[in-house]
């Protein structure tokens, strides 16, 4: 019998270091795992009726099915670990059912209520809007995560070339190209960024305090932007949702949206084809005679 708090740990840090996951699926695997070892303490006590009666507390609690699904995940990935590593003889959590999670279409803006918002920056400063209006039109024109926005390097993006290599989850680097309007308005950004970034900072978007900026500026910039062109409450990553189904529609092969998007499954990045097909669906109901 072995405690499961201490295979938690090393569990974590092999996904990390081993297996490259992200951040921040690392620290979800953790939280439910960590719920789990509150129930389940031991090697001993980890049996698939136990891991069942886990899940129906869950379920009894109300927890959405993204978060089952998730859990799910998490239980049957340590389980397939810990028999790796000699701490099971059998696979307990092979058989539990990964509940399939409800799927939300994202609310996306029409192609006029997106070129309103990246040009309607809601800025303190003058220096502030031209970064505000570069981070709003890269993030449009490339489609990336606010994550991989902030992470971004003045070294990383060129302009000439109008290309940006991102870090996206897992550590995976791809490049992505973006548009003449975000290419002038980056050039405009670089002019002045000298002017708020602190000495030796390599941060492509720095803060007030001349650091990295942090997430939650970008996101409040987003929704000031949002708030002024009538698109309240969309979040950095209702852009990036809007850039794919954009680029869906004007034609782009649903592969190259993916590598773009840096999505690792096509199934996740085939959503995009249902939002535009409840797009046109919209229109046609609205304009067709006999709808």
């Amino acid at each position: 019998m072995t405690r499961l708090a201490p295979l938690i740990d090393d569990y974590c840090e092999s996904l990390l270091l081993v297996e490259g996951k992200s951040k921040a699926t690392v620290k979800g695997y953790r939280s439910d795992l960590v719920l789990l070892a509150a129930q389940v303490e031991s090697t001993n006590e980890f049996t698939l009726g136990a891991l069942r009666h886990w899940l129906a507390d869950a379920v009894a609690e109300g927890k959405s099915r993204a978060t089952l699904a998730r859990r799910t995940a998490a239980v049957k990935s340590f389980s397939s670990w810990l028999v790796k590593k000699g701490e099971l003889d059998k696979d307990v959590a092979a058989r539990l059912v990964t509940p399939k999670a409800g799927r939300h279409l994202p609310t996306v803006l029409s192609e006029t209520q997106a070129g309103e918002l990246v040009g309607n920056a809601s800025s303190g400063s003058e220096i502030e809007f031209l970064r505000d209006s570069a981070m709003l039109e890269l993030m449009y024109a490339a489609g990336i995560r606010i994550g991989e926005l902030v992470g971004l390097d003045v070294g990383a993006v060129d302009v000439d070339k109008r290309t940006a290599k991102v870090t996206g989850k897992g550590d995976k680097q791809r490049v992505v190209p973006f548009g003449e309007a975000a290419g002038d308005a980056l050039r405009q950004w670089l002019a002045v960024r000298g002017q708020l970034a602190a000495t030796g900072e390599s941060a492509l978007f720095v803060g007030v305090r001349g650091k990295r900026i942090d997430p939650r500026q970008v996101r409040r910039v987003v929704e000031k932007a949002a708030t002024v062109t009538g698109a309240r409450g969309l979040t950095p990553h209702g852009l990036r949702h809007t850039a794919a189904t954009h680029l869906l529609e004007g034609g782009a092969d649903l592969r190259i949206v993916q590598e773009l998007l840096g999505h690792s499954s096509l199934q996740t990045t085939q959503i995009y084809t249902h939002v535009s097909a409840d797009r046109l669906k919209a229109a046609f109901d609205q304009a067709h005679p006999r709808a």
